[in-house]
């Protein structure tokens, strides 16, 4: 019993794990995780619950020097964030951990 009366705080529930990804530029930034996908663009943030989202598409933009990620969710609507790739070389790394993450979370078939 607690001397002072007072109950132990209920355990915090688990928190899921899963792989994550992270790409952030000086004004956007992209996350995937067991929650889901967020966005944030020029300090505006939206998140993506995995529920909520029909696919995750990925792309560079036409100079190859930001990555371009899009949702599109179950209610047919459609989001996209850019974030900078510097230097270059970082959008073939981000391309390749992406592929790892989104096959984890949404795997084919």
């Amino acid at each position: 019993m607690n001397p002072y009366g007072q109950q132990p705080a209920p355990p915090a529930p688990p928190v899921a794990s899963g792989p994550e990804f992270l790409a952030v530029d000086r004004h956007n930034s992209v996350v995937i995780d067991p929650s889901g996908v967020a966005f944030e663009d020029h300090g505006l943030s939206v998140d993506f619950p995995w529920p909520e989202i029909r696919s995750v598409h990925y792309k560079s933009n036409p100079s190859g020097k930001a990555l371009m990620v899009a949702v599109v969710l179950v209610d047919g609507h459609f989001y996209e964030c850019s974030v900078d790739a510097k230097p270059r070389e970082r959008l073939h790394q981000w391309f390749a951990q992406l592929a790892h993450v989104l096959g984890y979370y949404r795997p084919m078939g």
